[in-house]
């Protein structure tokens, strides 16, 4: 018996954000249904050695053949999937929701005259407004508990109100401020109804209207210097932060409709399509495609929502039936022949019995919005995962690297390949980037980051970088250490240098190399290309003419991301550089310490912004004084003025 099954995906593409995960078997019948708030913490769990998992799970993991995910926003909406999931599949492992037993809901009893929040599995009581079902108890107890802070409103039951009203004392909720104490007459009833009725807005969504209102409430109050009030309403926006984000999983029950995520790059497109009906997620499908060309995202569009819905495409459901198209279909960009692609989803529903016209619309807020961005957010891990499942993949590597090699000209394949990138803003804060792959594989304990402190373009940034990497190439075969010790891995000669650009980047590092005394021919050599991101074009030193790759070839994929992996190395460096500089910019002013220049950007949110604040708005930040705000403020200079 092996240690793990074989469908074990690899870990770095399983993403680390909270989900629902489905294992099927070999017929495509989902198994197990689970949700967790890390998808790769929990996910190992079931790929650890067989012998040292729990029967059960060992018996579940054997007997399915692939495992999948779905990315949402919070561990709420994972909650909410998965009970949509388990009660609609019905998976033969989660014995736990096999019977018919009823979850528990939040409701609010608005009916009622002083109104009450609940936790029941009653659905029957009149005038209630109910919010879930949620299949842990706890959470929705911890959800509840949490908000009693910022919606003080009645939890106790009818005989601990009662006796409260009777004896003028409040209960312990109301002692601790959980609870606004109507029955003793510190609230109107009225105004605790009020407080309920926002608590059962806020629940269906509109979160954005209260953390407004309590933001204004707490700068208000810090104006005032009543710090007392602000503290208590700056403790209620860390609750609602804390716990619940609007819950883009449940729709209302009339909506049916189709959302499609794309995610693409001049090779590859990544499709998601989750199917709404009745208000809940009924299926989730994926699937990635290869680009002959590089299309617009809205002809990308129509070509994919027309191929997910034609009949024969081999598409189906995830209950097994095919794919109607509903009476909504949303996309990320309306193709520029969006009437005609409706009019064909219209006849194909009254093909399958389902008259109706289909409108196809971007959605732009509301819930609807709330659950594209999660499409689209599973589109882009489908991409990141297929490129690095594609990248690992023995037999397309060794494809990869023999292909460039005949491209190229190479003596021998290029085992370790060494690809630049140089990022800047405004041509501020000039930074580069060196990734390593070795065997088509990256090393990020390889990577390396150059600051350049002096550049005129990106031209002459590469120069500096190149050469810099070049000064730290040793022989081929150094001598060990003295105390025996490896040579240090920063001079393991390259097969092959890439920079991103074109033929005047390429002549950078040339002109690098020749410095430096290193071929790009013979034994010896290190070869150098360059890789142009309009077109993709391969381009060589001492060429007028670039190296123009098949388009879905192994070789180009390989190019890409090695070229992406660097330039997304030198982005966050440069973004560190940057965040550094805004820093040193406020410290070098006398009296601003680290915890006032935090105070500031805080405040503030840019040095922009505090440049062209007046004294009297700076010295309002708590910890700047009148004489520190004009000193800050001199020395920053007018928006228009030159800065020291």
């Amino acid at each position: 018996m092996s240690d793990t099954v074989s469908y074990r995906p690899k870990t770095g593409e399983i993403p680390v954000a909270p989900g629902v995960y489905r294992f099927r078997d070999s017929a495509n019948r989902i198994l197990y249904v689970g949700k967790a708030k890390n998808l790769r913490a929990r996910l190992s769990n079931y790929f650890a050695p067989l012998s040292s998992l729990h029967e059960r799970t060992r018996r579940m993991v054997t007997t399915a053949a692939s495992v999948e995910w779905t990315v949402v926003g919070s561990e709420f909406e994972a909650l909410q999937l998965e009970f949509s999931w388990i009660k609609e599949f019905n998976p033969p492992f989660n014995v736990q929701f096999r019977d018919d037993k009823s979850y528990p809901f939040l409701a609010i009893t608005l009916a009622d005259d002083v109104p009450r929040v609940l936790i029941t599995r009653n659905r029957s009581i009149p005038g209630a407004r109910y919010f879930g079902p949620y299949t842990k108890v706890w959470a929705i107890r911890e959800t509840l508990d949490l908000l009693l802070k910022v919606f003080p409103m009645r939890s106790c039951s009818d005989s601990v109100y009662r006796r409260a009203e009777q004896s003028g004392r409040p209960c312990l909720l109301g002692e601790i401020g959980k609870c606004a104490a109507p029955c003793v007459g510190r609230i109107s009833k009225e105004d605790h109804k009020s407080i309920a009725l926002d608590y059962a807005s806020f629940m269906a969504g509109n979160d954005s209207t209260f953390i407004a209102e309590l933001s204004d409430r707490m700068a208000a109050a810090s104006a005032q210097l009543d710090y007392e009030s602000a503290a208590k309403y700056r403790d209620q926006l860390s609750a609602i932060e804390t716990v619940l984000s609007k819950n883009t999983i449940v729709l209302p029950e009339t909506v049916d409709a189709d959302l499609f995520g794309i995610a693409h790059d001049e090779l590859a497109a990544a499709v998601q399509l989750f199917s709404v009906r009745g208000g809940r997620i009924r299926g989730v499908r994926s699937w990635v495609v290869d680009k002959e060309l590089d299309l617009p995202e809205a002809e990308l569009v129509e070509t994919v929502v027309a191929n997910a819905y034609t009949v024969g495409s081999g598409r189906r459901g995830d209950t097994g039936g095919d794919l109607v198209p509903p009476r909504l279909v949303v996309v990320p960009t309306l193709p520029a022949d969006a009437a005609e692609l409706e009019r064909l989803l219209s006849e194909l529903r009254i093909e399958h019995d389902r008259p109706g016209k289909v409108t196809m619309r971007v959605a732009r807020r509301g819930d609807l919005a709330q659950l594209s961005e999660t499409v689209t957010k599973n589109a882009q891990s489908a991409l990141a995962s297929y490129k690095t499942h594609r990248t690992a993949d023995f037999v397309a590597r060794s494809q990869a690297l023999s292909d460039i090699q005949d491209a190229l000209g190479m003596a021998e394949a290029p085992l370790r390949m060494e690809c630049f990138d140089v990022s800047h803003l405004g041509g501020t804060n000039i930074v580069a980037s060196m990734v390593v792959f070795e065997d088509g594989l990256p090393r990020k304990d390889l990577y390396r980051r150059f600051s350049i402190p002096d550049s005129t373009d990106d031209t002459e940034s590469i120069f500096q970088t190149v050469s810099r990497r070049l000064a730290r190439l040793e022989d081929p075969e150094p001598p060990p250490a003295e105390d025996g010790a490896a040579r240090p891995r920063f001079a393991y000669r390259p097969n092959l240098l890439i920079v991103d650009g074109g033929q005047p980047q390429v002549e950078a590092a040339r002109r690098a190399m020749r410095d430096a005394g290193v071929d790009t021919s013979g034994p010896g050599s290190i070869a150098l290309c360059g890789i142009a991101k309009r077109l993709e074009e391969i381009w060589s030193p001492d060429t007028d003419y670039p190296v123009i790759l098949p388009r879905n070839s192994d070789a180009l994929f390989l190019f890409q991301r090695i070229r992406d992996e660097a330039h997304r190395f030198a982005i966050s460096f440069q973004r560190q550089k940057r965040k550094s500089d805004l820093n040193s910019i406020l410290s070098d002013i006398p009296g601003l310490g680290p915890a006032r220049v935090r105070a500031l950007l805080r405040h503030f949110g840019s040095v922009k912004r505090v440049r062209e604040a007046g004294p009297e708005e700076i010295a309002a930040v708590k910890g700047i004084g009148p004489a520190l705000a004009e000193t800050v403020h001199g020395r920053l200079g007018q928006p228009n003025s030159a800065a020291p």
